[in-house]
């Protein structure tokens, strides 16, 4: 580190993996950091047609016949890289042998499975991730699988994939639609139980009914309100006939007496104040009009109105 910072060494490197992640914070704060894009499907075709013209370092010395067409079709298929792309043109080449005809069929199965840009551990692991997530909070639920499919091909851990969902389910669906987290969490286990390839199918199966499910963060911004209340104000104790009453000497001490049955109560409901007595006619919770919360709202404003709380 001094010798960069007084400029005896200068250090240039290149990585496939986000230097962010995988390079020591205090040599990264001295260094400038270049992002290289994925190539251009012109810019793809023009390395080709290079190498078909190139007799030292490509295939001009004997270049195979390739039509526009197939040209096209390899550019757009290398998915920007100009390695994948030179790659299955050699695999086509070397089929094909000197001033072969090189067309669609043969760029296919040079370029077999195409192999999807894609890392577990670096930016693309998070950045699709990141869009599965908002797609599906989106409720576009094409985006939703189309980023599931490119976590699938890439190799992603699909209990990685199913963990979101579950989490998700009550994050961004909640109440709106209960069923989202059943949903989700059968998915998670069906992912345990039966593995890859057929668990695919749950996993599809649960980011359709997430994506399409109506849409509700309250109980997300509910834990939260009611968390900082604690962390502001501490743990403020429950009324006495709350606590806990079954040792020896509790009713001595007040805990436990007067509480009232809800089930021994009209509608099941006990008119009796349940909050600390600091927190009386606080709300944690406000329901969305969406989706069954809807009708949890009109339940809880009957509630409210009855007993004011």
């Amino acid at each position: 580190l001094p010798a960069v910072e007084d400029g005896v060494l200068t250090l240039i490197g290149a990585t496939t993996e986000n230097p962010y992640f995988e390079v020591n914070s205090a040599l990264l704060s001295r260094a400038q950091v270049y992002e290289l894009k994925p190539l251009e499907p012109g810019q793809v075709e023009e390395l080709i047609r290079r190498a078909l013209r190139d007799p030292e370092r490509g295939l001009g010395a004997a270049p195979p016949c390739l039509d526009d067409e197939a040209v096209a079709m390899l550019a757009l298929r290398s998915g920007g890289d100009g390695r994948v792309a030179l790659s299955a043109l050699e695999r086509a080449a070397e089929r094909a042998g000197p001033g072969g005809a090189v067309g669609v069929a043969e760029v296919e199965d040079a370029l077999q499975r195409k192999a999807v840009d894609y890392d577990r551990q670096g930016d693309r692991h998070y950045d699709f991730i990141s869009a599965w997530i908002k797609a599906t909070r989106g409720s576009d639920v094409d985006a939703s699988l189309y980023y599931l499919a490119v976590m699938l091909e890439g190799g992603e851990d699909p209990r990685f994939i199913a963990r979101r969902m579950v989490i998700l389910a009550s994050e961004d669906i909640g109440e709106a639609d209960p069923q989202a987290l059943l949903v989700a969490d059968a998915a998670a286990r069906a992912v345990d139980r039966v593995g890859l390839p057929e668990a695919a199918l749950n996993l599809s199966q649960a980011a359709i009914h997430l994506a399409l499910a109506p849409k509700s963060n309250r109980a997300t911004t509910a834990i939260a309100a009611a968390r900082a209340e604690v962390r502001a104000n501490g743990a403020r104790t429950p009324p006495d006939y709350l606590r806990d009453a079954h040792y020896p000497g509790a009713a001595a001490l007040g805990r436990g007496g007067g509480y009232v049955y809800p089930h021994d109560q009209p509608g099941g409901v006990a008119e009796q104040p349940l909050l600390p007595e600091e927190l009386r006619g606080r709300r944690f919770y406000e329901p969305t009009e969406r989706g069954f919360e809807a009708e949890l709202g009109r339940r809880l404003a009957a509630l409210r109105e009855r007993f004011g709380r």
